[in-house]
């Protein structure tokens, strides 16, 4: 487990990239990273991402029924969802995000992630997808339904709403999003123009997506959006 001070300049970080990159929507998501068993960090309620800074976010406990209340106090929707993963699943980083090419795919009925190119293929077979939209998520059984809905994987396309990402770390989570995006923008672009879709054979598409697992320093990514933070906005790790 990583310090406390790293994890908030971590969590920062990705919020700030996240604004940068639009894979956020107003104020309205939410990131979430584990410091102990029950303990996480996470965004306060109407904070938008290109002004978190580390010392920003909260700390909340899990185990707890109901979240804190007050100035400070996390959305409802985000302290249902992110409580629940942290206290179920042992999540280490959570992030829920309204990206315009996965959300907008999320809509189409019956829509899978192809095999149509190599970035594409390094979720084959490891994206879950929740087929039912029951509203804003404020009930405890809409939480467990999103969990089971995940199982092992790390990614949930959520119909109609948008994307989760579960990781072991937030370097980890934020590149599974970075790259699933960009498998959905090239999807949408391929399937905007009308033509038939090439598909990468399922062998060599499974065998690409073990490559990408065991690809080395797979935080190589988030590192440097840190360094550029840096250099750019040094304040996110205040």
């Amino acid at each position: 487990m990583k310090p406390e001070k790293t994890l908030r300049a971590e969590l920062a970080g990705a919020f700030r990239w996240a604004a940068r990159l639009d894979l956020h929507e107003g104020v309205a998501n939410h990131f979430s990273a584990a410091l102990g068993k029950s303990t996480f960090l996470m965004n306060p309620a109407g904070r938008h991402f290109s002004r978190m800074r580390a010392s920003g976010l909260l700390l909340l406990d899990a185990a707890k029924k109901k979240p804190p209340a007050g100035k400070g106090a996390p959305d409802p929707t985000a302290w249902c969802l992110h409580a629940y993963l942290h206290r179920h699943l042992g999540a280490g980083c959570v992030l829920h995000a309204h990206p315009k090419y996965a959300s907008a795919l999320s809509s189409l009925a019956g829509w899978k992630m192809r095999p149509a190119d190599q970035n594409a293929c390094r979720f084959y077979n490891r994206v879950s997808y929740d087929e039912k939209f029951g509203g804003m998520l404020l009930a405890e059984e809409e939480a467990a339904r999103q969990a089971e809905a995940l199982g092992a994987n790390n990614i949930l396309v959520m119909r109609g709403h948008g994307v989760l990402v579960r990781a072991e770390s937030v370097g980890l989570a934020f590149d599974l999003l970075y790259y699933f995006e960009r498998a959905c923008r090239t999807q949408w672009l391929a399937m905007s123009s009308g033509r038939r879709l090439f598909l990468i054979p399922a062998k060599t598409a499974e065998k690409t997506a073990r490559q990408w697992e065991e690809y080395p320093n797979p935080e190589a990514h988030f590192n440097e959006l840190l360094a550029i933070l840096d250099g750019e906005e040094p304040d996110y790790k205040k």
